[in-house]
């Protein structure tokens, strides 16, 4: 018996070195390659904002901005002082937000979808997922700029988000005219925003949107045969018809519990701890090919692969996934995805320019030739800090 217990803390105690070691090495990457280049290279000097991706030489293109880019920016950036690039959040948070500001907020204080380069819209439409990062977006930046106008911003796309998309079936319908299938990672990203600005902004309307997400889950987007939550559903929360209603990505499974996991730190609700766990464990069984030791971008929900390939971000999911797990756990299984996940990440992160990434990986394991999309910033960022803060918190 003690033989079998010192080989575990052996195991464990060599995961957290490998885990350290790759903490020391993304640590290093974010602030002296990336944060750098995406600030002189990433950030448009001559019409504001951010490009939407980088050639892997470090040249931007020319490309429509969609809404949910500069948000995530501010995301990225708001962090960039907190991790040893002092002076750089303020000035990356304000030229994100005043392009987002001037191009992408309409009259009715909702956000438009797409605009050119030069603000031009390009697509006017409104989408739950966007308002959902805008949202997010504002309470990044009041937290930064304890500006009061943000807040008051925030409160009002609120009330116009309950006005236009509100589901009596509870939740929200994607958009204003019905006619797209109700998505699970929109109100995923609504549940970050929420969490988001109570830790800012203890208005109690974000408290109720967290808790009526959360309700939602394990009411209607928990498939209780599987642990898993869908993509898509009807509008009364119904699996949506066809292939549609059978696609699961482990991403998102990571993406839940590792918000899931916050809401039980902030709340004490067991029950959120326990679905998180349920869900890192679906997702780490069936939605990770053991080959190539990373998470692929999506599965039927019988588990079996739909997509072999693999994004980068849901790699940097798995991995707060793992961090959040392990932290309120102790059990080595989660240390354990938390140390391939990093691995795995680096492997990403292997460029001919460095501060750039490789957004997509190949059934074969090879990288598929490709820009890097500033939208993977945001996740690669969370990742980084949350394995920073988890290996640097006391027990």
């Amino acid at each position: 018996m003690k033989g079998e217990v010192s080989i575990v803390v052996s195991a464990e105690a060599a995961s957290l070195r490998l885990l350290d070691a790759s903490r020391a090495r993304l640590m290093r990457w974010l602030v002296e390659d990336a944060y750098p280049l995406w600030w002189s290279r990433g950030a448009d000097r001559r019409h504001g904002g951010f490009h939407e991706r980088l050639e892997q030489d470090g040249q931007p293109l020319d490309e429509p901005r969609r809404a949910r880019l500069h948000p995530r920016q501010m995301f990225a950036f708001s962090l960039a002082d907190d991790v040893g690039r002092a002076g750089m959040s303020e000035p990356a948070v304000a030229h994100a937000l005043e392009f987002f500001l001037r191009h992408h907020v309409r009259a009715d204080r909702l956000i438009r979808a797409c605009v050119a380069s030069d603000g031009n819209c390009v697509d006017d439409s409104v989408l739950l997922y966007d308002q959902a990062f805008a949202l997010l977006g504002y309470a990044i930046a009041y937290d930064v700029f304890n500006d009061q106008s943000l807040p008051q911003r925030a409160h009002a796309l609120l009330a116009a988000v309950q006005g236009c998309l509100a589901n009596a079936a509870g939740g929200f319908f994607e958009a204003p005219d019905r006619e797209l299938m109700v998505m699970s990672n929109s109100h995923m990203h609504l549940l970050e925003a929420a969490l988001a600005w109570y830790r800012v902004d203890h208005d109690i309307r974000w408290h109720r949107l967290a808790a009526s997400i959360v309700e939602l889950m394990f009411t209607r987007l928990i498939d209780t045969a599987s642990s898993q939550i869908r993509e898509f559903y009807t509008d009364d929360w119904q699996p949506a018809p066809g292939e549609a209603g059978l696609i699961v990505e482990p991403g998102h499974q990571f993406e839940w519990a590792w918000l899931l996991l916050r809401w039980h730190s902030s709340t004490g609700d067991t029950r959120a701890a326990k679905l998180a766990t349920t869900l890192i464990d679906a997702a780490e069984s069936r939605g990770v090919d053991p080959s190539r030791d990373v998470a692929v971008n999506s599965l039927w929900i019988d588990g079996k692969v739909r997509d072999r390939r693999a994004r980068l971000w849901p790699q940097t999911e798995r991995l707060k996934a793992g961090c959040a797990a392990w932290e309120l756990t102790r059990m080595s299984r989660y240390l354990d995805i938390a140390q391939r996940s990093a691995a795995a990440i680096e492997h990403y992160l292997r460029t001919k320019t460095a501060g750039l990434w490789r957004d997509q990986m190949s059934d074969g394991g090879d990288f598929i030739e490709e820009p890097a999309p500033a939208s993977s910033f945001y996740h690669l960022v969370a990742a980084i800090v949350e394995l920073d803060a988890t290996l640097n918190r006391p027990e």
